[in-house]
């Protein structure tokens, strides 16, 4: 019996390359989705014909975290195992801090850290009794470690489940499971509101370092990485994939201040 990986959220962006990248490098795959059945089942269908593994679309209910792991547990039975997870699905919410309320604040933590937290118990106590170790890679955000305006509850969720990352990795490297989170910047994906046919090298972002979103391969790419057997004594990081996002604090202060006299510029100091 192969290796198997179940993915959330593999319906369409990082989820579905990841999904696929996953597929190539050997692993059956779970295809988790939340509504779009017919979008995971066309996945799965297209990972298994090309790549020549099993594949299972599996609905996670996300909002419910108690029926998400069940589901989980179900798929492991199926699947009959699990070897890497990745808590990938999730919500991109923004709302003014002094806006914000309780519903909102409540479904964006049971879907962002809330389910991953049961998701990842679920699939680490499985992988202790299979006694072969595994990955779990939570998938979390550049706003993991920076703040944006508007996203007091989704960089909170976020922020936690990088930790909560680190905490995992402490406690579970005596069985051999590793744990880190991948956290991308702007990708091009449905939820970030990009066409999946859009291609991120033709979307200009003159403020990015990379000039650029990221794509969905990209980030699967870092992913299966991760998820390889030889990749074993990394764990309890995370890995910012972002086109230089986090490192432009600085100057777009400062051309704030100078406006063209932007830092480096002859006769600046910084």
């Amino acid at each position: 019996m192969g290796r198997v990986a179940i993915v959330t959220g593999a319906s369409s962006g990082i989820g579905r390359a990841t999904a696929l990248e996953l597929g190539r490098a050997g692993f059956d795959v779970v295809v988790g989705y939340g509504s779009n059945r017919a979008a995971a089942e066309e996945a799965a269908r297209e990972i298994a014909e090309e790549a020549g593994v099993r594949t299972w679309p599996v609905q996670f209910p996300l909002a419910e975290p108690p029926a998400a792991a069940a589901a989980l547990r179900e798929a492991v039975a199926t699947a009959g195992g699990v070897d890497v997870l990745v808590n990938n699905a999730g919500v991109n919410w923004r709302a003014p801090f002094l806006e914000e309320d309780h519903d909102a604040w409540s479904k964006v933590l049971a879907i962002d850290l809330t389910s991953p937290f049961f998701l990842a118990q679920a699939a680490a106590q499985a992988m202790v009794e299979q006694g072969r170790g595994g990955r779990i890679i939570n998938v979390t955000s550049v706003h993991e470690q920076i703040p944006i305006t508007g996203g007091s509850t989704y960089c909170a969720a976020k922020s936690a489940l990088g930790m909560l990352t680190r905490t995992m990795a402490l406690e579970l490297a005596q069985h051999g499971i590793t744990v880190a989170s991948v956290a991308p910047g702007e990708t091009a994906t449905p939820m970030n509101g990009h066409d999946a046919s859009v291609d991120p090298r033709t979307v200009a972002r003159p403020v990015l370092p990379a000039g650029r979103p990221g794509s969905p391969e990209e980030v699967a790419g870092l992913i299966r990485y991760l998820a390889d057997g030889s990749t074993g004594y990394i764990t309890g990081q995370s890995f910012v994939i972002d086109g230089g996002l986090s490192l432009i604090a600085a100057d777009a202060n400062v051309r704030s201040v100078l406006g063209d006299l932007a830092a480096g510029a002859p006769g600046t100091r910084g």
